[in-house]
C-alpha cells in the first residue's frame, strides 16, 4: 500500500512574530503577527510598499533588530526547527553566513570601503572555516568566478569603488553565499540597477538558488521582480500579512483589493502613453493602527465592517489566503 503523500518540512518557519520600536511619540508596532513558512529549493517574495515590514521581518530572520528601540515581543523563527530567537550570540554568529545569509539592498555601503572586496569575501572562510590567507584569498576568487565577475583572479585586490554598481552587487552576492547557506535572503537587490543589469542579477539570484537547493526570499515592492523569481508571494500591509499563494495565481487573480491595486499600477502595453494607476491615499500611522482593516481608508469596497474588526487570514483558493472582508467580490472583477 501507497504511503500517503507528506509534505517536505519547512526550512523556515515564523510563528506569530511581533516587533516594536519605542519611539519618543509611543510605540510603533512594525511585525503584528506574521505567520510564514519556505521549504528548502523554494523561493519566496515578500511584496509591498515602503513601511509594510517587509524589511524588518528580514532583519529580524538575521538577528538585526536585537536592541533597542526594537524588540521582538513574541513569536518563534525556526530554521531547520531550531528557534533564532532562543539561541545565545555565539550560536547565532555561528548560524549567520553559514545558515542563513542576507544581500543588502544597498550593496556600497554593506561593503568596508578601506578593504579590498578579496579580503571582505575571505574573511568569512577565516573566521568561518579557519582558513589561511592564501587560501580564503583563492576560496575569494572562486566565489568571484562563480558570480561572473570577469578577470577576478585580477580584481581580488581591487576596493569596491572601483566596481559598477552591478558588479558591487555581485559581490554581495558572493559574499552572502560564500558559505554556501541553506537560506538566502535578498532585501530589494536590484535597487537603483539599470534593467539590464536588474535582470542579470536576478537570473544569477535564480541560477545559484537552484544549484544549492537553497531557500531564497526576495524582498521588493516590485511585482515585475517578484513575478520573474519566486514561487510564491507573501503581500504585507501595515505589519500584516494579507495575501499570500502560488505567485503565478496570486498576480493573475488577487483576493485583496491592496495586491489588485499593486498589480494594477506595473507599466504594460496597454497602458502606453497612459497614466499609470495609483492607489490612493498613504499607508498607515504605525503609531496609531486603525481598530479595523488597516487597508479600509484606502478601499473603494471598505464599509462598517471593514473599520470596526481586522480580518485575518482565510482560504480562497487551493494553497491561497487572503485577509479581507470582501475577497469573493475582488476575485469576481480580477
Amino acid at each position: 500500500m501507497n504511503k500517503p503523500h507528506e509534505a517536505a518540512p519547512s526550512l523556515l518557519e515564523i510563528k506569530d512574530l511581533r516587533v516594536e520600536f519605542a519611539t519618543r511619540q509611543g510605540v510603533a508596532t512594525a511585525i503584528n503577527g506574521v505567520n510564514l513558512s519556505l521549504q528548502r529549493g523554494r523561493s519566496l517574495g515578500i511584496l509591498g510598499e515602503s513601511g509594510s515590514g517587509k524589511s524588518v521581518t528580514a532583519r529580524t530572520i538575521m538577528g538585526l533588530l536585537d536592541t533597542p528601540p526594537a524588540r521582538v515581543t513574541h513569536g518563534q523563527i525556526l530554521l531547520n526547527g531550531e528557534d533564532l530567537l532562543a539561541v545565545n550570540a555565539k550560536r547565532r554568529r555561528s548560524l549567520n553566513g553559514a545558515s542563513v545569509a542576507m544581500v543588502f539592498q544597498d550593496a556600497l555601503s554593506a561593503l568596508n570601503p578601506v578593504h579590498p572586496v578579496g579580503r571582505q569575501i575571505g574573511e568569512l572562510y577565516r573566521v568561518h572555516r579557519g582558513y589561511s590567507r592564501a587560501a580564503a584569498k583563492r576560496a575569494a576568487i572562486e566565489m568571484m568566478d562563480r558570480v561572473r565577475i570577469p578577470a577576478a583572479a585580477k580584481r581580488v585586490n581591487d576596493y569596491p569603488h572601483q566596481f559598477s554598481g552591478g558588479m558591487r552587487q555581485r559581490i554581495v552576492i558572493a559574499m552572502a553565499l560564500a558559505l554556501d547557506p541553506e537560506l538566502l535572503i535578498a532585501d530589494e537587490p536590484t535597487t537603483a540597477l539599470d534593467v539590464t543589469v536588474q535582470a542579470q542579477i536576478l537570473e544569477l539570484l535564480k541560477e545559484q538558488q537552484s544549484e544549492n537547493n537553497m531557500g531564497l526570499i526576495l524582498i521588493t515592492h516590485d511585482i515585475s521582480v517578484v513575478r520573474e523569481v519566486t514561487d510564491e508571494v507573501a503581500v504585507m500591509y501595515a505589519g500584516r500579512i494579507i495575501e499570500r499563494g502560488p505567485t503565478a495565481e496570486l498576480l493573475a487573480h488577487p483576493a485583496h483589493p491592496y495586491t489588485r491595486g499593486l498589480a494594477a499600477s506595473i507599466a504594460s502595453e496597454e497602458l502606453k502613453g497612459q497614466q499609470l494607476p495609483a492607489i490612493p491615499g498613504s499607508p498607515p500611522d504605525l503609531l496609531r493602527l486603525p481598530q479595523g482593516c488597516s487597508f479600509a481608508a484606502r478601499c473603494p469596497l471598505a464599509d462598517q465592517a471593514c473599520t470596526a474588526t481586522i480580518p485575518v487570514l482565510q482560504p480562497v483558493a487551493l494553497q491561497r489566503d487572503t485577509a479581507c472582508f470582501k475577497s469573493e467580490e475582488v476575485l469576481v472583477h480580477a
